[in-house]
């Protein structure tokens, strides 16, 4: 008995050390990513994201989405993650990015563990060197050392922990125990996994694989405890893909593609992301994104490709075993998504990320292990792993210098892809604001010369890119060249793609006419700006800014019935609008209604009570009477 209890207690101390080993070798590794700054998305997830802000933000999002619409807050409905984001801002603010890095690192460290421990329940060889692989390879630096993919290493570890849970409740890899206890936490894990992020779904198809793998068949009392789980990852999936059309805007011409064409992506991009694993170098923020012609014979090759592999797998699955096969059907399923048959906002501008083949990456990186820990002798092996895990971890720590700021993360995109017109046009915004702030006179026409030929690069590499030619507009408006800019502002209009009617695209474009109506009107051609206007409105029903300004046109012009139905139309939607109760009732009055003017006036007051003009009208009113 002594001797037994000596086991166990040793067996409890290797597996903390083991854990313990896989914590530091990942936090070592992402030792410079802790140190950098908040980049692209991270300010408006976290700097500026309203809902972070109160209790009735955290409300929000997690209800605001049966308000439905744009009443929602959020582009995107992964309700623990902006949680996490929320509970970080009240501890810590966002003066500083290092604990919400932190945070990051330790989660993907975390996932790691938690990986550990899945496979060695299931008995797969090569166990730690697996997580060991997960956690060092600097594929994954994109979803680790990135603020904004949160949602990937929250998920990741909540979908083992719910996998890991969900197998002692099936009895794989041991005896079943307090099952229904174990069924319930599995499906909490779960439910708070998909509130992550929706690749999470993927986990009841994975724990039947592994079912598969171990036991060679799936029963039907295998599918009935999952079917809960496919349903709850169905309706999430389903909400996703609405919201990444419909909020996010991943609708129009650059998502215009057949199936046949969707095929083609998905082939090649499954060959590139195991290319990625294999010879991870170069690794980038945006990729090329190639052309898809159904014409090109060579094409075809990629999914042709991938169908053989999957095929001569399945035929040798009683020959080499069914692990390789259920690898790669783990591999190609949790990608799925992520191929070219949904439409997702990314592939705007290319059809791969690192960060979408963090979790399926997995299923490669678990077979290179058990095949390692094959090699014999096991000097040589170890020999191996301790230089495999060196070069991984150094080429981690490089490419977690990419990530050190802003500037810095575009820069190295546009070294390693030029054709990235993405790239070009938020590097130009940057040295734009860049400009803004620069005291000296030569410095900011220097910054701006910089930017304008980013944002001319973005325009020849995308032609019908309006919004570098937006952005090269309010270039020469700020430098007072107003024909300058009304000629770009008219070009984004004239190059826009023809967004379907109310789509987040077409929505946009009303940024396109607002901004001509307003050079047009400070170049004092009132009747062209007022038409500008109106289009912009007409586009955009909801464009407060819009409607505010064409509704003072139109007073000052004495078409007063049409500036209130403005002014009204914006206190519709924001009835906490001081300048539209102070507009509105200065058309008011001018109509004769003095009474109704005042109590605009008096509820802009309330809500502006400093403003000495709006106390000034009212006393003007009053005396009027």
């Amino acid at each position: 008995m002594q001797r037994l209890d000596s086991l166990k207690h040793g067996n409890v101390r290797g597996n903390i050390v083991r854990a313990g080993a896989l914590v530091l070798l990942t936090v070592a590794a992402y030792v410079p990513a802790l140190s950098a700054g908040f980049i692209w998305d991270d300010d408006l997830i976290v700097g500026d994201n309203p809902t972070l802000r109160s209790l009735g933000g955290l409300r929000d999002i997690w209800l605001g989405i049966l308000k439905g619409g744009q009443a929602y807050p959020l582009t995107q409905y992964y309700p623990l993650t902006f949680t996490s984001f929320w509970l970080e801002r009240h501890a810590w603010g966002v003066g500083t990015p290092a604990p919400y890095h932190l945070t990051n690192v330790l989660l993907h460290a975390a996932s790691a563990v938690v990986l550990w421990r899945v496979l060695r329940r299931v008995a797969v060889p090569g166990a730690w060197l697996a997580a060991g692989l997960f956690a060092l390879h600097p594929v994954h630096v994109e979803s680790a050392a990135w603020v904004s993919e949160r949602k990937n290493t929250l998920s990741c570890v909540l979908s083992l922990l719910s996998l890991l849970v969900y197998l002692r409740f099936a009895g794989i890899g041991g005896a079943a125990r307090r099952r229904w206890l174990a069924y319930a936490g599995a499906a909490l894990l779960f439910v708070a996994a998909v509130g992550a992020k929706t690749v999470a779904a993927s986990v009841p198809a994975t724990a039947l694989l592994i079912v598969w793998w171990k036991r060679g068949r799936v029963r039907v009392a295998d599918v009935a405890p999952l079917i809960p789980f496919f349903a709850l990852g169905a309706g999430a999936g389903v909400l996703t893909g609405w919201m990444e059309r419909h909020r996010v805007g991943a609708w129009g011409p650059d998502w215009d593609h057949s199936l046949l064409e969707r095929g083609l992506i998905a082939g090649r991009a499954l060959f590139f992301y195991v290319g990625k694993l294999i010879w991870p170098h170069p690794l980038a923020f945006v990729y090329p994104r190639w052309q898809v012609d159904p014409g090109i014979w060579w094409q075809y090759l990629f999914p042709l490709a991938a169908l053989a592999t999957v095929a001569i797998l399945w035929s040798l699955r009683r020959r080499i075993g069914r692990g390789p096969i259920a690898a790669a059907l783990f591999f190609t399923g949790t990608l799925f998504p992520a191929l070219g048959f949904a439409d997702v906002y990314p592939m705007r501008y290319s059809f791969v990320a690192d960060h979408f083949q963090y979790v399926a990456s997995i299923g490669p990186l678990v077979l290179a292990a058990a095949l390692l820990a094959r090699i014999r002798p096991e000097r040589l092996r170890a020999t191996l792993v301790v230089t495999l895990f060196a070069a991984l971890a150094t080429l981690t720590w490089r490419q977690c210098r990419a990530y050190a700021d802003v500037e810095t993360l575009w820069r190295d995109t546009l070294a390693k892809n030029p054709s990235a017109w993405m790239a070009h046009q938020n590097y130009g915004n940057l040295l734009r604001q860049q400009a803004r702030t620069e005291k000296i006179e030569e410095r900011r026409e220097a910054k701006r010369d910089l930017a304008a030929s980013e944002f001319r690069a973005a325009l020849a590499l995308k032609p019908d890119y309006a919004d570098a030619a937006l952005a090269l507009g309010h270039l020469a408006e700020e430098r007072g060249d107003r024909d300058a800019a009304t000629a770009m502002y008219r070009e984004a209009i004239r190059v826009a793609p023809a967004y379907p009617p109310g789509s987040p695209g077409e929505q946009h474009s009303a940024v396109y006419h607002f901004s001509l109506a307003r050079t047009l009107a400070a170049d004092g051609r009132i009747d062209a700006a007022i038409e500008a206007y109106r289009k912009a409105v007409h586009v955009a029903p909801g464009y407060e800014a819009a409607r505010m300004q064409l509704g003072v046109l139109l007073g000052n012009r004495g078409e007063l019935d049409e500036a209130i139905a403005q002014f009204r139309a914006v206190l519709s939607v924001d009835p906490d609008a001081a300048d539209a109760h102070t507009n509105l009732a200065l058309a008011l009055a001018r109509q004769g209604d003095v009474d109704e003017a005042l109590a605009h006036l008096a509820q802009a007051r309330r809500l502006q009570p400093d403003n000495a003009r709006i106390s000034y009208l009212i006393s003007s009113m009053r005396r009027g009477q």
